[in-house]
């Protein structure tokens, strides 16, 4: 059995246990922003392939008490690194957290740490240097109150990173938080979805994703694809038992618009890349299944009106921090709304980190949920009706 962890948005730990529950695996602990639980070795791959709301997923491989640098040292050293690293790995310790700690210099902790690898790579397998021409492997460190945990990396590029979007634009939303938003609002296939500031369409995309069941790494490779222990004949058994759970007998209603014509273009090509992916993994397994695009037009957000009696409008409306200056986006969430009227029946879940937003919208709500993605601290309102 392995530990594994997995990375969020901080404030999304619990939509990410879920996934990792509904996959069959027992959560061990979780952290801002980390979630651990236990996998077999199909959870290696397994994981990086079907987790929405995961932003890397790391392999454990140490766990122990170090109050001083002799002890962080003799803990990493104790890894048998050998069995993880290939001779040729460029080795890389590319983070370092640490929190209520003796060790408190992150600098110092990556530079003994990865000597310690090093010096224990060359005893095993007797060699002065590593020649370092083959893949990265990236490590990462957290001291948490004095206990180390090594990690290992297994996704690569980051999880949000699906490989279907060709073109992001200005500020585009995390694929990884946009799932996160869907399952916050316990969205669910048969309701009416709309995105009025739709970008590149990820809203969208990440929801036709969801509701026929497509794995969401089916598009791109992951960095345990270039370690020893890789199995490729369980990774490819792996792609083809998750290519049969995708659903292609549900009827969804899923749309998006947006003011700006170029960005209705590139939604609708990122949604043609993520469907085409989706449907070459039906290939795989000889089913020549169609997987409908969601629909985008261009339009005003101010000139829509509510197809159907309810629904869900999700949508990540540009704000000061992205887009404009803060007086501008003051003007845009009060004429937003407008959608409160024009959209009567339907649930809205709006992201943004403009502290004035409730009130220049208009409309108060008794549940906001903070999301925080990278540096930026972002606050989901979560209209129930």
């Amino acid at each position: 059995m392995n530990t594994l962890v997995a990375l969020c948005a901080v404030g999304a730990e619990k939509i990410l246990g879920n996934e990792i529950k509904h996959l069959g695996y027992k959560l061990e602990s979780n952290a801002p922003g980390r979630v651990s639980f236990f996998g077999d070795d199909d959870a290696l791959f397994r994981a990086n392939l079907c987790l929405r709301t995961a932003d890397r997923v790391y392999l454990q491989l140490a766990k122990y008490s170090a109050y001083n640098f002799d002890e962080l040292y003799d803990g990493a050293y104790a890894v048998a690194w050998q069995d993880y690293l290939k001779k040729d790995s460029r080795i890389v310790v590319d983070k370092v957290r640490t929190y209520k700690s003796k060790l408190n210099s992150e600098h110092s902790i990556q530079g003994m740490v990865h000597k310690a690898i090093y010096s224990k790579c060359g005893d095993v397998w007797h060699m002065s240097s590593m020649p370092e021409t083959g893949e990265q492997s990236d490590i990462r460190v957290y001291v948490d109150e004095n206990t180390v945990l090594i990690l290992l990396d297994l996704s690569g590029l980051p999880l949000h990173k699906r490989g279907y979007r060709t073109d992001g634009g200005i500020a585009p939303l995390r694929e990884t938080l946009a799932a996160t938003l869907l399952q916050e609002m316990m969205w669910r296939r048969k309701t009416p979805l709309h995105d009025p500031f739709c970008g590149s369409g990820t809203i969208a995309i990440e929801a036709t994703l969801y509701a026929f069941n497509v794995a969401p790494g089916f598009g791109r490779r992951f960095a345990i694809e270039n370690l020893p222990f890789y199995n490729a004949d369980r990774a490819a058994a792996i792609r083809e038992q998750e290519a049969k759970q995708i659903r292609t007998d549900v009827e969804v209603r899923i749309t998006g618009s947006d003011i700006d014509p170029a960005a209705v273009e590139r939604a609708k090509k990122n949604a043609e890349y993520a469907c085409v992916m989706a449907g070459r993994a039906l290939k795989s397994i000889d089913i020549s299944a169609h997987i409908p695009r969601p629909d985008f037009i261009q339009s005003d957000f101010a000139d829509l009106e509510a197809p159907y009696e309810s629904g869900l409008l999700l949508c990540n409306p540009p704000y000061g921090e992205r887009l404009g200056d803060e007086e501008q986006a003051a003007d845009l969430y009060k004429k937003m709304g407008s959608l409160w009227d024009d959209f009567p029946g339907w649930d809205l879940g709006i992201i943004t980190s403009h502290e004035g937003f409730m009130e220049n919208f208009g409309h108060k709500t008794g549940s906001i949920k903070g999301l925080k993605a990278g540096n930026l601290d972002t606050k989901l309102y979560i209209y129930k009706r």
